[in-house]
């Protein structure tokens, strides 16, 4: 534990299971104050007790990062409490209805890009005020390389995330005069539940790329750290990626 986040308050969005989860872990060892956010609250209750038997500082806040009231209750509270928002790391997100497009259900379609692309410009929104009154504030976004790249066989999930990449870097030039960085993480094919389960539906999923890196949570918490702790002049409108693929 290096403290290197003391002081900080932070809000991990998906925080119930996977990279959110693990995010919230290495954010309070690093001694800031995490709100974690997702839609379990037994699966949130565990995870803050495990941070505070760890020594840390956590507490959860039950949200629907598609519902708009849900948001801004989110933030309100973080941001009330503290003052201040320090790090709105946004990684609620997933594809539960990889299909292609020709094959696709509008209704499912639509929802994997609110649940990925509508969510973070409502993260986003109603974190700002609260970013404002940070000496440095920082927005992260969970991004993909599907985002960069495409795939058939999620296309809902690749149009939304290739939306979140516009995202971080129109956000980032508004947010650059109030110090505010915004930045992408591409962390490749990552073992979470959802993950996971996606892939179980696709024949040629990313993680069946012989030369990938297929990782777990914990290896993407370096970068997640790195970005955490960059100075207020530090790096924005940035795609920091993990992958190993070219195209």
């Amino acid at each position: 534990m290096s403290n290197s986040l003391e002081g900080k308050i932070a809000v991990v969005t998906g925080a119930s299971q996977g990279m959110g989860r693990e995010i919230a872990k290495a954010y309070a060892s690093e001694g800031a104050f995490v709100y974690a956010a997702a839609r379990s609250e037994s699966k949130l209750k565990s995870l803050c007790d495990e941070i505070r038997a760890d020594g840390g500082s956590a507490e959860l806040v039950v949200t629907d990062v598609t519902d708009e009231g849900s948001v801004t209750n989110l933030f309100n509270k973080a941001g009330s409490a503290h003052g201040k928002i320090d790090i709105a790391f946004l990684n609620a997100g997933g594809d539960p209805y990889p299909e292609s497009i020709t094959d696709s259900n509008v209704k499912n379609w639509l929802s994997v890009v609110d649940l990925n692309l509508s969510s973070a410009y409502m993260c986003s929104k109603f974190a700002i005020p609260h970013l404002k009154n940070s000496d440095g504030g920082k927005i992260i976004i969970m991004g993909s390389g599907m985002g960069h790249n495409g795939s058939s066989e999620a296309s809902a999930y690749s149009v939304a995330k290739a939306g979140v990449w516009m995202l971080t870097r129109v956000l980032a030039s508004e947010l650059a005069e109030f110090g505010i960085s915004v930045n992408e993480i591409c962390p490749g094919p990552v073992k979470t539940p959802g993950a996971l389960e996606s892939w179980s539906k696709q024949n040629n999923n990313v993680s069946t790329v012989g030369t990938e890196w297929v990782k777990e949570s914990e290896d993407v918490l370096p970068l997640c750290i790195f970005l955490a702790t960059q100075p207020a002049i530090g790096p924005t409108a940035q795609s920091y990626s993990l992958m190993r693929r070219t195209s």
